[in-house]
């Protein structure tokens, strides 16, 4: 918390002060009781209340100073406030290893439902799109706030093909509108038809986001945020491009990448040969490039072992993403509290001992 007005801070000095003055007064009244000769007389006199009622009152009143005079310094806290808009993009491998069934029912099927509630835990303004990667990465649903296409699209991904991690970066920055070369002097590859995603590419509604021309790019708490989040379980084995050198591009253009390795190191999967002989292979997530990929970016790495861990990573990523920090003045907080206590007390003290205050 800050303070826009700090030296009245120092008027919090009262509070102690007002705190032993009190004290003073109580012991004072301890010495001079008055002395009645006649108890039964001095029981009909005075009413019978819990002593501890006489300094409810007295106490709130100090906490309703203090809160008076922190409303006095204007003080500032950041709190989360839902963004306005964004542009995020599903980016999923649908390589042959997300056929194993070491993540319930399979990853593939895990991974389609997750990101199915993510879609739906964004707040409408939004814009999702969605890349699909095999041995290609191919855009299938251009970001738009069109949640049924994308929901149609999740449904229709099939696995299969092997997995080009980095050049599936550089699409998802092509899906958002952002150019790759912008940030690096080597050529990035473009998009190109993927046979591991089934169904064509959906065209947005609206048009995909578009950088700022230099120079006029709003305050960042304005700028609408365009991330990355990339599951993948494999390591790459195709493509033109490695994926640190992609994840350095999107960090050149100010993308994060959130990374989420999905599956175990006990995951396997059955593929035949050139001569249809079947071989088992195991198919452990590559953690270590996930991990570097989020770190180059500013993203975060999420571990999924399970269905249920996946479930909520992508929950937790809805609350990070939908909402900013942004500071926000809360004088008006302390001041409604300390005016609260004041009336509290006073109605309190007028109820249980008929004077005000």
């Amino acid at each position: 918390m800050t303070f826009a007005d700090p030296i009245l801070l120092l008027c919090l000095l009262i509070v102690p002060a007002a705190f032993v003055v009190y004290g003073q007064v109580q012991r004072r009244r301890s010495r001079y009781v008055v002395r009645f000769t006649n108890v039964d007389l001095l029981g009909n006199l005075v009413p019978r209340t819990p002593a501890w009622r006489r300094h409810v009152p007295p106490a709130l009143y100090l906490v309703a100073m203090t809160a008076l005079v922190v409303a006095l310094a204007r003080p500032s806290m950041a709190v989360a406030v839902p963004r306005d808009e964004a542009t995020i993009i599903l980016t999923m491998d649908v390589s042959g290893s997300m056929t194993a069934v070491d993540v319930d029912p399979s990853r593939l099927a895990a991974a389609q439902k997750a990101a199915s509630a993510f879609i739906d835990q964004l707040p409408a303004s939004f814009k999702v799109g969605l890349v699909a990667f095999s041995t290609a990465p191919r855009i299938v649903v251009e970001p738009t706030t069109d949640r049924a296409a994308l929901h149609a699209a999740l449904d229709n991904l099939a696995a299969r093909g092997g997995t080009a991690l980095g050049d599936a970066i550089v699409t998802s920055l092509e899906a958002a509108g952002l150019d790759p070369n912008a940030s690096s002097s080597g050529a990035a590859p473009s998009a190109s038809p993927d046979p591991s995603a089934s169904g064509s590419p959906t065209p947005s509604a609206s048009a995909s986001a578009t950088p700022a021309p230099s120079g006029s790019a709003a305050p960042e708490a304005q700028k609408p945020i365009v991330a990355t989040v990339l599951l993948s379980d494999g390591a790459n084995s195709t493509g033109e491009l490695e994926p640190i050198p992609a994840a350095e591009e999107a960090a050149g253009l100010d993308v994060p990448i959130y990374t989420i390795a999905l599956g175990t190191a006990d995951g396997v999967v059955t593929v035949p040969d050139n001569q249809g002989q079947l071989h088992t292979l195991n198919v452990p997530p590559d953690t270590d490039t996930l991990a570097a990929i989020a770190e180059t970016t500013g993203g975060r790495y999420f571990e999924a072992p399970t269905a249920q861990d996946l479930a909520q990573i992508y929950e937790n990523l809805g609350t990070k993403i939908g909402y900013t920090t942004e500071e926000r003045e809360v004088t008006q907080w302390f001041a409604a509290a300390g005016l609260l206590l004041v009336v509290g007390g006073a109605g309190l003290a007028a109820h249980w001992f008929n004077r005000f205050p």
